[in-house]
This record gives structure tokens, sequence and C-alpha cells, in this order.
């Protein structure tokens, strides 16, 4: 952790104010909701449960907090109001690991201002593990990222008891302490999920594959709602539909939020149109709405290619406006190599198609620069009924990662990407096959690629980036930031 790094104790947080953009109070935090890991490395926190009107708690992912600061908590705005329910994978700060009794596993010094001074030797015969009482633990924002994970554990020295005298208390760091994770000889879901967390989504979807259907519930149960989109996404149809039949309606109308548009629809689609329905009808009506225009055109067209959240902006924006929407490490690489130019609305189905302006074009142009100077006219959209042998041919003689889908008014409707097509022009069982890149071998580590969390999906080698850029530490613990 660097110096500077924000850092909150867990117990300040309780009953602060949480806060949307406009300054309107939303509700109070009642409780932080991590996930322990393995090898004494430092618990991820996934968010925080938050009490909103009517005494309702919900969960708000840490993605979606923008500042923890002056006695108050600041979001994005954009709340999930269904009521929060712990998963397998979850623990609770506040209602779980306060006044545990854990071990010190290295005798430590005390610094003057109560923090310990660093581990030492671990314990010994002659000076056994020291056994402590957990006060309370902090949590810090990794740095240049929007990830959060527990760091410090403020615990009390000597033996519990109201009438037993006070002994003296310290601050030690998370791996200083033993008594909290996950044994690693340990059976059940959880320690397979924190075994595969450094899988990427497609290596994991074909070790869920090969698992028992009991299994392979149990291990779909306890991920996260979006790292579990991200595998589903990844999956045969048949093993698709099989998770998601077996888990709640209402979480899995939450994963099929966390999954992209298209194959949200894909998925759907296998549904018979009664469960299509209740579960669209679960869903946010915004992100319903998109998937259900996607479900009304034909499997192998554009339309039914197209994911309907490309990214749009007007002629009035500037280069530097484009340029920070393309840093979103939520955005998809083949997303992020153009911006499409449209009249508003600015979300699918917009107002009138302008034309486009390619990545490589932003790099050249000016920050002031307007799009709709730079635009590229040139290029005819598809309309949504375009065959996938027309679509295929497009991408390829123009070179192209994406392309615009535009209906009879002129309105955009959404985007063609290069790997959905690929999706369909691949034999139906390619997810099935085993791969392995050239050069791998058949070790027990073979598949991984050294350090996977929930992918962030922009493809970027940035500081807060997706697939194949990060370091390992990083890349490691990026496992859903939401539900």
């Amino acid at each position: 952790m660097v110096a500077g790094a924000p850092r909150v104790f867990v117990s300040h947080l309780s009953g602060v104010a949480v806060f949307d953009p406009n300054g309107d109070q939303v509700g109070r935090v009642r409780d932080v909701v991590v996930m322990l890991r393995l090898g004494g490395r430092p618990p991820r926190v996934l968010g925080l449960v938050v009490e909103v009107v009517g005494r309702r708690r919900i969960f708000l992912p840490m993605t979606r907090v923008t500042g923890v600061e002056s006695g108050q908590v600041i979001t994005t705005g954009v709340l999930n109001m269904r009521r929060f329910e712990q998963r397998p994978a979850e623990t609770l700060v506040l209602g779980e690991l306060l006044d545990r009794r854990v071990r010190l596993v290295a005798p430590v010094g005390t610094a003057e201002d109560g923090t310990a001074g660093g581990p030492g030797t671990a314990g010994t015969a002659d000076r056994p593990a020291e056994e402590v009482t957990v006060l309370d633990v902090s949590m810090a924002r990794l740095p240049a990222r929007r990830d959060w994970e527990i760091d410090k554990v403020f615990v009390r020295r000597g033996k519990k008891g109201a009438l037993r005298r006070r002994g003296e208390a310290l601050t030690v760091d998370w791996s200083a302490v033993t008594g909290f994770s996950l044994a690693e000889e340990g059976q059940g879901a959880e320690n397979l999920v924190a075994t595969f967390e450094q899988l990427r989504p497609a290596d994991l979807a074909n070790v869920l594959h090969h698992l028992s259907p009991k299994r392979r519930g149990e291990v779909a149960a306890a991920l996260d709602d979006d790292r579990l989109a991200d595998v589903l996404e990844e999956l045969p149809d048949d093993d698709q539909v099989e998770i998601l039949s077996k888990l709640k309606e209402e979480r899995a109308a939450d994963v099929l939020e966390a999954m992209d548009p298209d194959d949200a629809a894909d998925l759907l689609a296998e549904l018979p149109l009664e469960e299509q329905e209740r579960l669209l009808t679960l869903m946010e009506p915004q992100e319903a709405a998109g998937v259900r225009r996607l479900l009304s055109y034909e499997e192998r067209t554009a339309g039914g290619l197209m994911t309907t959240e490309p990214l749009v902006l007007r002629a009035d924006a500037t280069v530097a406006d484009a340029l920070a929407r393309i840093r979103n490490p939520d955005l998809p690489p083949a997303l992020a190599a153009q911006v499409y130019v449209c009249r508003p609305p600015e979300e699918t189905p917009t107002g009138k198609y302008l034309g486009l302006v390619h990545f490589q074009r932003l790099l050249r142009d000016p920050p002031f620069t307007l799009l709709g100077s730079i635009v590229d006219t040139d290029l005819q959209p598809l309309g949504p009924d375009t065959p996938l042998p027309s679509v295929t041919s497009y991408l390829a003689t123009y070179n192209m990662v994406a392309a615009p889908v535009v209906d009879e008014s002129g309105a955009l409707l959404g985007a063609v990407t290069v790997d959905d097509v690929l999706d369909h022009l691949l034999p139906e069982d390619w997810r099935e096959t085993d791969y392995r890149p050239p050069g791998a071998d058949d070790g027990p580590d073979a598949g991984r690629d050294g350090g996977y969390g929930a992918d962030d999906g922009d493809g970027s080698d940035e500081g807060d980036g997706g697939r194949p850029g990060r370091d390992e530490e990083q890349r490691v613990t990026e496992a859903a930031d939401g539900r």
C-alpha cells in the first residue's frame, strides 16, 4: 500500500450517510461485505450494505462508490433496490469479523502510535502464537484502481472477558493474524472459488463444464454476479441454462443484467417463453428493454448479433470527451475501437446516425476538436436484418472490429463486434474444447494465465485496465465488483 492511500476503519462507517452525486441522501451504511481469500492475502471489499427508506437493506458495490470521506459515502447514483441477501462466499465485517478471537502468527513490536512494528519469526514452542480479540479492521483503496481491500486489523491482547483487565491494543497487518481465512485443506464451494479466482472467465468456464452438475451449481452459487456473468458468457448453451435454472429468479435476473445484452438475449432465447418473461420482468426496465429488442431479431442477423450498448456521442462532443469515455475500464476492446456519432438521444435506439470516428483518428487530432468535424460518413451502416455472411464480409472488407447497425429511420440500434461474429462462425462445440496456448505444458497449472479476476473488459495495459494487461497481483483480485 502506497503512502497516502485512502484508508478507513470499518466501525467508523457504521451509520454513515450515503449520498448520490446531487447531494441527496439515499440511506446509511450498516455493514461491509468482503470475500476472504487463501494464503493470508487481504480480503477484497465487495461492497456496502446500505439501509434505505422502509428499513430495506440493499447492496452497494464498491465500484459504484466514488468517495468515502468526511463522514459520508458518495455513490454514482445508480442503486439496485433489491433486498440484500448474503451469499456463501461473502463475509460481513461488522456482523462476523469483529469480536472474533484470532492468533498473531508472529511476535510483533509496537510502535509509539500503537501500530505493530512488523512481523518477526513465527510462533515457536518458547513463544506460541498469541490469541487476541479483533476490535476493528481497516479497508484501504488500492492505488490507481477502483478496488478496496482489508489491510489492517486492530486487536487487543489478553483473554476475552468483561471482568478481565484490558490488555494492550495494537494495529497489525492482515497477514500477521490467522483465524479469519478459509482453511487450505477445507472443502466446500468457497475454497474451490478461492482456488479458481486466478483463472480467466474462459478457463474457469472450461473447469465448470467438466464438473458434475451438483458441483457446478455449488460453485456458481458462490461466485458474485459479475464473475458469474463473465463465466456464463463463455459456457456452452446447455451449461448456461442448467446453471441459470438453479439460481433463485431474482439472482438470475441480476446475473442477466451483469451480462452483455447480446449474450443475455442469447441465453434467454434458450428458455421457455414463460420463463423468459418472468426473468425480463425482474430485470431493471432499462436493461430489459435492450434485451427485448435483441430477442425480436433473428439470431444469425446483424440485429440478433449486435450489442445495444455501443459508445455513442453527439456531434458537438470533443475528442477529449470521446477519449474519456474510451478510458472506461468496463468497455470491451471492440467497442472502444470507435465512437458512433448521433443526434440525441444518445441511448439506443438513438437519434439520426451521423457516422463514426475511429480511435486512431482521436489520437491524431487536438483534444478540443469537435467530433462532427472529423466524423467518417463513407462507411454505410448495416441494417438489422443483414445476414451473418454479409456481416462477416463487411468486417473483413473494411478491416473493422465493430460495425454500426441502423434501422430504416436512420437511428443507431447497436453495434456488431467481431467476437460475436466469431462465436457464430466457429463449430457449435468449440467452447467444449480444452484450449491450450502454443507452448503450454500439460501440468496442473496449464491453462492458467498467472492471475485473473473479474475482467474489466477493456483489454488495455492501464493500471485500471482489463484482461491481458494487468500485473499479477492486480489481476488476481478482480472478482465481482458488484453483485
